[in-house]
């Protein structure tokens, strides 16, 4: 009798164990194969704000996440250098488009891609060369209220 209730016990332990990995790797946006997807690379003067592990999107729908932001080793550059990792080819052409959006007033910032017209097609590890910059909202209260727009 004892020994089935040990089991069940332990299996009980066990299931438990199993959902707070699955729930860790969830809720911290980990990918336990991460070597699979479509890498891209774009410059930016500004990611403030932009986080490892954010959504890139694509009219709304979640397409990827940013895999590495770092400052480009040129020094006359002076950019952030961001990687993000698409969920597959989005079939995105060279001239297409990566901003850094909030969500909201104050929320969470992502990479938003918009599609260009052109017929090259961007391969993996290519770069999207038309960025646009995270809008400082701090500065822009600065200017307006200090005087610094007339």
């Amino acid at each position: 009798m004892n020994s089935i209730r040990e089991t069940a016990v332990g299996l009980f332990v066990l299931l438990g164990l199993a959902c707070v990995a699955y729930m860790t790797v969830k809720l911290g946006k980990m990918e336990v194969f991460g070597d699979r997807g479509f890498e891209l690379s774009a410059y930016f003067d500004s990611v403030s704000g932009l986080r490892v592990g954010a959504d890139v999107e694509m009219a709304g729908v979640p397409v990827g996440r940013v895999v590495s932001i770092r400052l480009d080793p040129d020094p006359v550059r002076n950019q952030a250098v961001v990687r993000i990792r698409l969920h597959e080819d989005p079939k995105l052409s060279d001239d297409s488009m990566a901003s850094v959006r909030t969500s909201g007033l104050i929320g969470d910032k992502y990479i938003d891609l918009s599609r260009g017209g052109s017929d090259r097609i961007l391969a993996a590890g290519d770069v999207i060369t038309e960025t646009e910059s995270a809008v400082d909202l701090g500065t822009l209260i600065g200017k307006y209220a200090f005087g610094g727009v007339k």
